[in-house]
């Protein structure tokens, strides 16, 4: 598996794609929230700078894992950098690429942001808010929403 920090061809379409699989088939969310996966992420894009972070994993398939650290959310404020888009395919679960992307993302983090990141997530993806809270993630608030298209606990986390 090759880590690269650019967007390639097609890589938007992919990871959108990860995203609207992967949470359709385990959440039942739907077309409304691949749609939103993919505005926020073709407006990222277009005002990308090198401050961001940009982590890819690709193997003989496409794009399997990525990780994005939005630096330049205009929603961040004081939050820091706002770590968005992050998703492995089930092909390379387990294989310890997060917890490479994360050792990344929050090197970046500590060089950029003063060590200030935030995340929004949602209840029952433990093993990944097990993995945000060994990164010295704490959850700061926890409301019933539907930003993802339906109703879920929906959660913020910040470091």
């Amino acid at each position: 598996m090759q880590i690269v920090e650019h967007f390639t061809a097609g890589s938007l379409g992919s990871i959108v794609a990860l995203h609207g699989q992967h949470y359709a088939a385990n959440w039942g969310f739907g077309t409304f929230f691949e749609a939103k996966v993919a505005l926020e992420l073709a407006e990222f894009s277009n005002r990308k700078t090198s401050k961001d972070l940009l982590l890819l994993a690709q193997d003989e398939h496409g794009i399997a894992a990525s990780l994005v650290l939005d630096l330049n959310d205009p929603n961040s404020g004081s939050r820091g950098a706002h770590l968005r888009w992050f998703i492995a395919s089930n092909r390379c679960r387990g294989t310890g690429i997060g917890r490479i992307f994360m050792d990344r993302a929050m090197q970046h983090v500590d060089s950029h942001s003063s060590g200030r990141a935030w995340l929004t997530t949602f209840s029952g993806l433990m093993p990944a808010r097990h993995l945000y809270e060994s990164y010295n993630f704490k959850l700061i608030s926890e409301n019933e929403g539907d930003a993802w298209g339906v109703k879920v606990i929906e959660q913020e986390f910040c470091r």
